[in-house]
């Protein structure tokens, strides 16, 4: 797949009530959606249906909910100790952690997940880990307004995202990178 930057507008609409169409979300001139087709920023079935487009195409389609963010899972939320949302100084924060507020947490493999919060009581948070659009079934209405190669440094930005791009070798990725000060480190990250 040929790597290319797309800039485009479009609405995307998901099911409502009563067979109706509901709008979700839209990318308009003034703030255009822009991605690097091919390395895995979108969807698959999203890029599947952009690839080849040109400046001016127009596009219409659906991606299922089963090729998009999966089914909704009510396993995915959970209510947590309130304890676990509290700051530096031994108090809930009150200010970061509102419901549908979007906080950071860690699993158990040290992995940072995203989690809107949906319920705040007495001793507990619940929080939600589903995507804001599992379950949903997308419906892409737009236009290309520009698609241009990728230029090596963008390339190397966007797949070297722990230091901002590299050439020669890193061991965290196992990507060439010569930003290294002293061979053995990133100069960007410090990563081996």
């Amino acid at each position: 797949m040929e790597h290319n930057v797309y800039t485009c507008i479009y609405d995307l609409f998901v099911d409502g009530e009563n067979g109706k169409e509901e709008l979700m979300e839209r990318a308009t001139k003034t703030h255009p959606l822009t991605w690097c087709q091919g390395i895995g920023m979108m969807l698959p079935k999203f890029e599947q249906q952009m690839e080849g487009k040109q400046a001016g195409d127009k596009f219409d389609f659906r991606i299922a909910c089963a090729d998009a963010y999966g089914e909704y899972d009510t396993d995915g939320v959970l209510e947590l100790d309130k304890k676990m949302f509290y700051n530096g100084d031994g108090e809930f924060d009150e200010e970061r952690v509102t419901v549908g507020a979007i906080v950071p947490m860690n699993t158990t493999d040290g992995q940072v997940v995203n989690a809107q919060v949906v319920a705040i009581d007495k001793e507990t948070v619940t929080i939600d880990l589903n995507h804001p659009l599992a379950g949903e079934n997308l419906h892409f209405v737009g236009e290309v307004l520009a698609v241009r190669p990728v230029t090596e440094a963008e390339l190397d930005a966007l797949t070297h995202p722990h230091c901002g791009g590299c050439h020669g070798s890193c061991n965290n990725c196992d990507k060439e990178c010569n930003n290294d000060n002293d061979g053995k480190h990133c100069s960007n990250c410090g990563k081996a």
